[in-house]
């Protein structure tokens, strides 16, 4: 079973075309950073795939990264690996990495003009798959590496499906015992997912979920979150789950930096208009929203790939790194319960990360759906989202809700000595409907008066 087009296709073509767009649009590369490696809460990951074949290993934002998985190393039918690609970029790689305190795993496998017959030969066979746990633990030790990132694409449900079980159980054990880490690069979902049986969840430290190459437009937001959820679904741990997002475009594979050197306004689009096609891709905007999103309800975000980005302003590992550390998409400030009537906590109800999601009254529970940051620029955030005042309305009454973070005063609080949270765009204070201190009360805005149903306690 195999999807119509392939999910880490990167020609000759594209890798020239961005040298040629590279230099007659005057891009240079970074230095190599020597700050320290990206802090990122919670244990986030943001993990950047690097290939052989594209992209330099100084111009890589260490300082923005996790991991970095270096693609790709093939496997033989028998188990061997075969010669690693440029193993001097690698050991530089590796080198560069482990001095900004980046983990550096091999990827083995990859997309291959959709020819895993080595993967099948090899997982179908205890003796093959021994093989291969000692070639890839025998390059881990050479190369100084951090683990191994198996990118099957893909295995079927069945038989595939049980024999990519027992190699991922014998990898795991192999290099899990070293200290070392296995991951896996997944389809976004469907029929062949299945050949990912729920077993291997616990074999692997997260799966790098290829949320992109679908949807229309290509790797729009809900149907990202939706490939991402699919996995939750099957049982897949939040903290296991690290959504891919594009850094090309489909349907012709333009990568994000050629598109923003043909117009710098693309970084902030989602689509454009190349040589008479639209080309579909994910630009900053996008980029920050997936990133809240997968704060909230996530382990982290993956990127295909390092070499199509840019530097600067529109770069999209910076937008990854801003959104997951705190940058202006999510300022840093106190995080906790708000509490108000007779104790009972603002929830998010169902804790749903949806738009338009009701904000109410329930009892204590200590959940992500309570758990609320008083941010520096005025908002409250939870799951990811803003504590909204529904349509930016300023009458008595209007409900209150969650919404994408978007800076207009519809989203600012003021918390004042009385104890009331004020929207200055209205004048009006957050209020618990009734007044009642029931579990499922609406909350709203209503004329300020301090009363018990307006006062507040925020995370000290």
């Amino acid at each position: 079973m195999r999807p119509p087009a392939p999910t880490r296709r990167t020609t000759r073509w594209a890798a020239t075309a961005l040298a040629l767009l590279t230099a007659t649009a005057g891009l240079t590369t970074a230095a190599t950073p020597t700050a320290q490696a990206a802090a990122l809460p919670n244990g986030f990951k943001s993990v950047g795939y690097l290939p052989s074949w594209a992209g330099s290993v100084n111009a890589v934002q260490y300082t923005k990264l996790t991991h970095i998985n270096y693609a790709f190393a093939l496997p033989n039918s028998n188990g061997t690996l075969q010669a690693i690609p440029d193993t001097g970029k690698l050991s530089s790689l590796v080198t560069l990495a482990h001095n900004n305190g980046v983990r550096v795993s091999l990827a083995i496998g990859g997309w291959n003009d959709g020819n895993d017959s080595a993967f099948e030969a090899l997982a179908a066979n205890a003796t093959s798959r021994t093989t291969f746990v000692n070639s890839a633990v025998n390059a881990v030790t050479q190369y100084n590496l951090d683990g191994i990132d198996i990118d099957w694409e893909y295995p079927d449900p069945g038989a595939s499906a049980a024999n990519f079980t027992a190699l991922m159980g014998q990898l795991g054990t192999a290099l899990h015992s070293r200290g070392k880490l296995l991951t896996a690069a997944v389809v976004s979902g469907g029929g062949t997912a299945e050949g990912v049986q729920t077993a291997v969840f616990g074999q692997v430290d997260w799966l790098n979920i290829m949320a992109y190459d679908g949807g229309s437009p290509h790797a729009n937001y809900d149907w990202s979150i939706a490939a991402a959820n699919y996995w939750k679904s099957r049982g897949l741990p939040a903290a296991k789950t690290v959504l891919g997002v594009p850094f090309y475009s489909r349907p012709t594979y333009y990568t994000y930096s050629q598109l923003v050197a043909l117009d710098p306004a693309n970084a902030n689009r989602d689509c454009t208009t190349v040589s008479g096609v639209q080309q579909c891709y994910n630009g900053v905007p996008t980029i920050k929203r997936k990133t809240q999103w997968a704060t909230a309800n996530a382990g982290g975000i993956m990127n295909w790939e390092l070499s199509q980005d840019t530097t600067g302003s529109t770069s999209l590992v910076s937008a990854i790194y801003d959104t997951a550390t705190g940058g202006t998409t999510n300022p840093p400030g106190r995080t906790g319960p708000v509490t108000g009537i007779a104790g009972k906590c603002v929830d998010v109800a169902s804790a749903s990360s949806a738009n338009g999601t009701a904000v109410q009254l329930w009892t204590c529970n200590g959940t992500t759906a309570q758990n609320w940051t008083v941010a520096s620029d005025g908002t409250l955030r939870a799951l990811g989202k803003c504590l909204d005042v529904a349509s930016a309305g300023t009458a008595n009454g209007t409900p209150v809700q969650i919404w994408d973070c978007n800076g207009t005063g519809a989203q600012q609080w003021q918390a004042a000595s009385d104890g009331t949270l004020r929207n200055p765009a209205s004048g009006r204070c957050l209020d618990a409907t009734g007044p009642s201190s029931a579990d499922g009360t609406r909350l709203q805005i209503w004329d300020c008066f301090a009363g018990t149903n307006q006062v507040w306690r925020l995370p000290a």
